[in-house]
């Protein structure tokens, strides 16, 4: 039997609810939230406040929100996961990859030297080693201690 497709807006449901785990940080037109289904341990995500689903649709202030966002998360991620480096990316339509195309948002996914592994190769399985709420501490706690 098929799992049966929530209604709505992920990113909106998360902002409505009161002290959403998920969410690292909110500042007045957009916000961070952790991917539950991660491509990488600390896959993050970016998202305007609004409910958009495309860039032009976006004004100057939203924009500079957004990649001020970027900056924080990147920021933070460095400190708390120490990455090798980062894939940034947008997803802009579903014949783009996006799995949610009625909401806009930036992937943030870490990237270590030599993390690619058998496993999604041969079961279509990814590890990841950390729990997504001891993630969403470390980082909620790195941007409360923000200089």
């Amino acid at each position: 039997m098929a799992a049966k497709k929530k209604k709505g807006c992920l990113f909106c449901s998360s902002l409505k609810k009161k002290n959403a785990r998920e969410i690292i940080f909110k500042t007045r037109h957009s916000f961070v939230i952790l991917n539950i289904f991660p491509y990488n341990n600390g896959h993050l995500m970016v998202v305007p406040v609004r409910h958009v689903s495309g860039i032009r649709l976006l004004n100057d202030d939203e924009v500079m929100d957004l990649f001020r966002n970027l900056k924080i998360a990147t920021s933070l991620l460095d400190k708390v996961l120490k990455p090798d480096g980062y894939n940034i990316g947008l997803n802009l339509s579903r014949e783009a990859g996006a799995g949610i195309t009625r909401h806009l948002h930036i992937h943030l996914v870490p990237r270590w030297n030599g993390d690619n592994n058998f496993m999604p190769v041969v079961s279509n399985t990814k590890i990841i080693h950390q729990s997504l709420d001891e993630l969403a501490k470390k980082l909620k706690n790195a941007y409360a201690k923000q200089d």
